[in-house]
């Protein structure tokens, strides 16, 4: 059997050398979020939802009347791809917005009731997965993980690449 740290699985379910990059916390940062939103993926299938229209309704149920653009911002997609995300939920009788801006030009969205009910049960399924992404790990050490991934999220939100250090 190969270390674990050395290899990660493919695509295709084979196995990869990584050798050194195994050891990179950029690389096993971006194969943890990989595999977290495969479970996601999976978990909601059943529901109907992709991950960003998960991340969408969430967003709304804890920030009503946020506009496209604060979607796309808190989603971490583009602002096109948050406007299909959410024509989608619209179409469905999730989210709706006003026909015209209560001021400027912004129209905010607001969930329906059928959009909450999806939405907590969305949440219950994504709850699920990341009790199984610290399953191996105490409660302690998911706090401290927690603290850890903020204090990187901070270190890196607005830094300039000139001030990262390699």
């Amino acid at each position: 059997m190969k270390d674990r740290g050395q290899v990660t699985t493919g695509a295709r379910g084979d196995d990869v050398e990584v050798g050194a990059l195994a050891r990179r916390v950029g690389y096993v940062l971006k194969q943890a979020q990989s595999l977290l939103r495969a479970r996601m993926e999976e978990g909601l299938r059943p529901l109907e939802l992709t991950v960003p229209q998960y991340a969408c309704l969430e967003l709304l149920r804890q920030n009503p009347g946020l506009t496209n653009a604060e979607l796309a911002r808190a989603g971490f997609v583009t602002a096109q791809s948050m406007n299909g995300v959410v024509k989608g939920l619209q179409g469905r009788g999730c989210i709706t917005r006003p026909e015209t801006a209560p001021s400027g030009r912004s129209r905010p969205f607001s969930l329906t009731t059928a959009g909450l009910a999806l939405v907590e049960e969305a949440d219950a399924t994504v709850r699920e997965v990341e009790r199984r992404l610290l399953a191996e790990i105490t409660s302690a050490e998911g706090e401290q993980l927690l603290a850890s991934l903020q204090q990187v999220v901070s270190s890196l939100d607005g830094a300039a690449p000139d001030d990262a250090t390699p």
